[in-house]
């Protein structure tokens, strides 16, 4: 079954880590990212643009609304993803929780809708 694997991260925060402490975790992303791909879990994934930069479109009564921005405020924001394949839902979660992020964020596990 395949899973999306939903990193969730506070920007603000990340902005105000030092410029060596972020290469720091990238290594750590590059070396995760690596261990799924030799798995045979890793299907694709890749991070976001900051929520500055997200459009949302929403129809209303046949009418296309298009504003800056995410759709909600929250605390965390939707920073990056994973697609992968897992056995079940508890691989899918074992994986997720060691994404770096984990440590500081929260990872959202959603199986896909296979048809």
């Amino acid at each position: 079954m395949q899973y999306l694997l939903l990193i969730y991260d506070n920007e603000k925060e990340w902005a105000g880590i030092p410029d060596a402490d972020k290469a720091a975790i990238y290594k750590e992303y590059g070396a995760f990212t690596e261990d799924i791909v030799k798995s045979g879990n890793y299907k694709t994934g890749n991070q976001l643009q900051p929520t500055t930069t997200a459009t949302t479109v929403r129809v209303r009564n046949g009418k296309a609304s298009v504003t800056d921005g995410p759709f909600a405020e929250t605390r965390e924001q939707l920073g990056g993803f994973y697609l992968i394949q897992a056995e079940n839902l508890d691989q899918a979660t074992a994986i997720a929780a060691r994404i770096p992020s984990a440590k500081n964020g929260s990872i959202e596990v959603r199986p896909l809708v296979e048809r």
